[in-house]
């Protein structure tokens, strides 16, 4: 039996598609390492609880890698310990206060991104967040980027009851934009972000300029395309 979902990915890659196929109704983007360079601020969080445990700071580009994948991640590889750990919680309380309170204090969103959001207000073409960033954090981070409400949607990680790489947070989003997710392109910097593209039949774009690991196999990832700035995503997007 032909996989509907791998003959969608070799037609876009192939060409064949038609004209009217290729036509790009709306743009997502993820938000950590993708849309905003929040790194900073988490790494600073994570810093922060290291003090509170008489450790020095660890060094931003160390940290970097790890920054879509939320205090998880981060608490992992700055303090080894995991959810399952006696006194996980604590230390996860410590990170999130201090994140709360300084969630834009050097987040800034990538070079090239505020031009690719302009050119695709110019064409009419709406534009929105699918992150798997708890509501919480992500809407005061986008108004303080000031980018809430020139968005279509902002889907966080708890609007659904599954987040990414599940499909959910996909349809929503285009539930709310009113597109079909085939019309849609989603950037994107992890694996889950093209797995969620691809079980919705979406045109997933790897943002290479975000928070991927040297050892990172893109080309297993199933992408549309990858990009090593934002503007170039304009390529993908027939006049």
């Amino acid at each position: 039996m032909n996989n509907p979902l791998s003959s969608s990915l070799a037609q876009w890659r192939g060409g064949s598609a038609s004209a009217e196929e290729r036509i790009v109704k709306a743009v997502l983007f993820d938000l950590d390492g993708t849309f905003a360079d929040t790194a900073p601020d988490l790494a600073a969080a994570l810093n922060f609880v290291r003090a509170a445990r008489d450790l020095p700071p660890l060094p931003l580009e160390v940290l970097r890698p790890q920054a879509s994948h939320g205090s998880a991640g981060l608490l992992k590889i700055g303090m080894n310990i995991t959810p399952d750990a006696p006194g996980y919680d604590d230390l996860r309380e410590i990170f999130l206060d201090h994140y709360t309170n300084n969630i834009c204090v050097h987040t800034e969103v990538f070079s090239g991104m505020n031009e690719l959001v302009e050119k695709l207000e110019q064409r009419s073409i709406p534009w929105g967040i699918v992150t798997n960033k708890p509501h919480i954090y992500t809407v005061p981070l986008m108004q303080a980027l000031g980018y809430a409400d020139r968005a279509a949607c902002l889907v966080s990680g708890d609007t659904c009851a599954k987040a990414k790489p599940y499909p959910e947070p996909m349809l929503k989003a285009c539930e709310i934009i009113d597109v079909a997710p085939e019309t849609c392109l989603y950037l994107g910097d992890d694996l889950r972000d093209m797995q969620a593209a691809n079980a919705v039949l979406m045109r997933g774009v790897i943002a290479r300029y975000g928070y991927i690991s040297a050892d990172a196999q893109l080309d297993k990832w199933g992408a549309h395309a990858i990009i090593d700035h934002p503007m170039e995503l304009l390529k993908l997007i027939p006049l």
